[in-house]
């Protein structure tokens, strides 16, 4: 089938850590060239698409636009704006998180606010601090809306795998008996904020990942065909034990015509 757009994940679909994949540049570049419109969708919140364009042009070859980049922070951001009728004034929110969820987040008109907001979103923060897990805590207690951007529970680094924002977020569930609405993959949300985005409909787009449990996730869950590339995370064995198959299966990207 020939798809009007693409979602593609980032981290083991067009690199791997630093390492670069070969097919990726060959198939961004063929988007490009039959001017598919595509998203690069990644549950990284501590970057903004500035950084991740810089990361892909500098390390990778691969030259996109900011607005082709498109994570769990851009997707909280619209979810509260959508959830406001296309008004946050007024809204104020509490952050545990990284500069890339700040910016999307105060950039839509969000106040921050430490004592009584109205919304607590939680991401991944390299300097949390228990005063941080505090007053998230207080505060969802006393009625916000409590928000975590990925379920993520670890990545990896060189040295191995870390905690990742579902780690913290999970400290946060257990401080307050409440549990989390998520917004990154593989929940349907961030898959419907970038539709909108994309302004496709959803038979015609695919969704590209590594990932079987985030990236093939999110699109069975948002009901959106998908293209597992076995160049990261899962394995061809780990996936045939699964009940939900993917749409597609390939070996590298360049196995698929777009």
């Amino acid at each position: 089938m020939k798809y009007k757009g693409y979602m593609i994940d980032l981290d083991g679909t067009i690199y791997r850590g630093k390492e670069r994949i070969p097919a990726a540049k060959d198939f961004v570049e063929r988007l490009q060239a039959a001017q598919l419109p595509f998203l690069f969708l990644t549950n990284n919140t501590t970057k903004s698409p500035e950084d991740v364009v810089k990361n892909l042009a500098e390390n990778h070859d691969i030259h996109v636009a900011p607005e082709q980049i498109y994570t769990p922070s851009l997707a909280t951001a619209a979810y509260l704006t959508d959830l406001n009728h296309g008004d946050v004034s007024g809204k104020s929110v509490y952050i545990i998180g990284e500069l890339g969820l700040k910016q999307a987040l105060l950039d839509t008109g969000l106040r921050l606010n430490e004592v009584d907001p109205d919304y607590v979103v939680v991401g991944l923060d390299y300097d949390v601090t228990y005063h941080k897990f505090e007053l998230a805590t207080l505060a969802i207690k006393r009625g916000a809306k409590f928000i975590g951007t990925n379920a993520d529970t670890n990545l990896p680094n060189e040295r191995g795998l870390v905690p990742g924002a579902g780690s913290l977020i999970a400290l946060v569930e257990r401080s307050t008996q409440q549990r989390a609405f998520y917004i990154g993959k593989p929940e349907p949300t961030i898959m419907e904020k970038a539709l909108k985005k994309m302004g496709l409909p959803k038979d015609a787009v695919a969704m590209v990942g590594d990932n079987y449990n985030t990236d093939i996730k999110a699109g069975l869950n948002a009901g959106i065909d998908t293209i597992l590339v076995y160049t990261g995370v899962s394995t061809r064995d780990y996936v045939s034990k699964q009940v939900q198959q993917p749409t597609h299966q390939i070996d590298a990207l360049t196995d698929w015509e777009v």
